[in-house]
């Protein structure tokens, strides 16, 4: 308020010398043109164009002059014959003194003009006029001279509207301060200025400081805060402050936060090649929403670290398979060469080392990953050993995986889909339980296909199977597979598309676009 007030005052005192100097330049011009008329008045007059060209002439011209000064309150009147010689002066002395002042030149050159000079009084402005006879010929020099006003007289001459002025501006200024000073604390939190800035200091530090990537929008989805860790886990670079956020991070949703107007909470978000765990919440202030702010924590070490321990848990389990079906068919080869029979000891084990020897060539040929096709033959494996028959379509192939995924996410949404289908038919009393795996690819897309025989699915658990938590079993740690699944599908802009009728099986299509497109 302190500083609104004395903008104020300082506007006003250059508002009262712009007046001050306007008032002077005015008052100089309206004296200008008195002078000039009161000259004129004098050069006209009969008896000063006559008794200007008789010697003695001053005696009729200075009483006129003299009168005419003090009517008009002029400080002086002086003709001035054509030899410079003065006939009139405020000073009886001069009179008959020749007049040796270089500015009265030009009037001799029949010109009237106005001059500001300076003198023993102050500054002064004359008015030069020539004295014409009857037949048009100069005959001398009129000069009226004023000192004119200074300053303090010109304000003097309008105190009172300078007064009134000041003091109404004044008023309405100090106010009007007053007004907007209480309006911005008000706006401010009853903050002063340096409270604010050193709060904008430390939280910019601290969010800074905070191992957790930390970003937040406006209601115009503008950047706000984005920290050195939010940088450093999207591999940003450089200031994107006021930036969209859709031009910056197109994957952040962040601004579905704002359209749909709730938080969500413990939320796996992929973004890029990271597996984040996010909290994103609306920003309130007096219930209004002014923006939102997302908190990320990068799990995909954690999550990699999981995967290759899932993955090690997978291949021990089918070694132990393995291990159980080797030994299952040695016991066969050793009844058989009991029972001297030895040619079809002989044949089965050729059968048995042709079945493995073929689909390790097939896998080797046809899928360009090692971790897929380990996958497999571990899930081949686990399929024998719970009695379940699983089918790799020999039509089968992948050379490259398609944008935004990689292995990690393919060994993830296999293994889910297939640990769901042996969880299905576990509980189907069928014969003939069977899955079939099918990976095609060609230009445009690549697709997933896991079908099973097993139980199905009615339409509401259909409907809710994709929902974080949701399961139709009772044990613990359930509900997450088929959840994560449908995470990674988005993340590869892909489709997922499931096909179920309760005891008629499940089938789960997954496609993958090649090409990168948008959202």
């Amino acid at each position: 308020m302190l500083l609104s007030v004395g903008i104020v005052l300082f506007s006003l005192v250059i508002g009262l010398l712009i007046i001050v100097g306007g008032m002077i330049r005015v008052t100089e011009n309206q004296l200008g043109q008195r002078l000039m008329t009161i000259a004129r008045t004098v050069a006209q007059i009969p008896l000063v164009q006559e008794s200007i060209q008789e010697p003695d002439g001053w005696r009729q011209i200075n009483p006129t002059a003299h009168k005419l000064r003090v009517v008009n309150d002029v400080t002086y009147i002086v003709v001035l014959n054509m030899e410079r010689v003065r006939y009139s002066d405020p000073l009886d002395e001069r009179i008959g003194t020749v007049f040796e002042d270089a500015a009265v030149e030009e009037a001799y050159s029949e010109h009237s003009y106005l001059q500001k000079v300076k003198g023993d009084m102050g500054t002064a402005l004359r008015a030069y006029v020539p004295i014409m006879d009857e037949q048009h010929q100069q005959v001398g020099v009129v000069l009226v001279g004023r000192v004119m006003p200074g300053t303090w007289e010109v304000m003097k001459s309008e105190r009172g509207n300078i007064a009134l002025t000041l003091i109404l501006s004044l008023l309405v200024g100090v106010w009007g301060s007053y007004l907007l000073a209480r309006h911005i604390k008000k706006q401010m939190l009853d903050l002063e200025p340096e409270q604010i800035a050193r709060i904008l200091v430390e939280r910019t530090a601290t969010f800074h400081a905070m191992h957790e990537g930390v970003i937040a929008i406006d209601n115009r989805e503008h950047i706000t805060i984005f920290n050195d860790r939010a940088k450093q886990i999207f591999g940003i670079e450089g200031d994107v402050l006021g930036k969209s956020i859709r031009s910056v991070l197109p994957d952040t949703r962040l601004p579905e936060v704002l359209e749909l107007r709730q938080n969500f909470t413990n939320t796996e978000l992929h973004v890029g090649n990271a597996l984040l765990w996010s909290n994103r919440f609306l920003i309130k202030v007096e219930d209004k929403i002014v923006g939102a702010l997302a908190i990320f924590q990068d799990r995909t070490e954690v999550a990699r670290m999981a995967e290759e321990l899932t993955g090690v848990k997978e291949f021990v389990g089918a070694l132990r398979v393995q291990n159980h079906e080797h030994m299952n068919k040695l016991h066969t080869i050793a009844g058989l060469l009991q029972l001297n029979q030895y040619d079809k000891a002989l044949a089965y084990l050729f059968e048995i080392n042709e079945e493995q020897e073929e689909l390790t060539s097939f896998l080797t040929t046809r899928i360009m990953d090692e971790n897929l096709s380990g996958l497999l033959i571990g899930k081949v494996s686990r399929g024998k050993e719970l009695g379940i028959r699983v089918v790799i379509d020999r039509m089968s192939h992948l050379e490259k995986f398609p944008p935004y995924m990689d292995h990690h996410n393919f060994v993830l949404i296999l293994g889910n889909l297939i640990e769901n289908a042996f969880d299905s038919l576990e509980q189907c009393e069928r014969a003939d339980k069977e899955i079939t795996i099918s990976i095609e690819q060609d230009e445009e897309v690549c697709s997933i296909l896991v079908e099973d025989n097993g139980i199905g699915m009615d339409e509401e658990t259909r409907e809710k199977m994709l929902e974080r938590g949701f399961s139709t079993k009772s044990r613990a740690n359930r509900g997450l597979g088929l959840h994560l699944v449908h995470q990674l599908v988005r993340k590869g802009r892909g489709e997922l598309v499931c096909h179920s009728r309760p005891g008629a099986g499940a089938s789960f299509m997954i496609t993958f676009p090649m090409k990168e497109v948008d959202e």
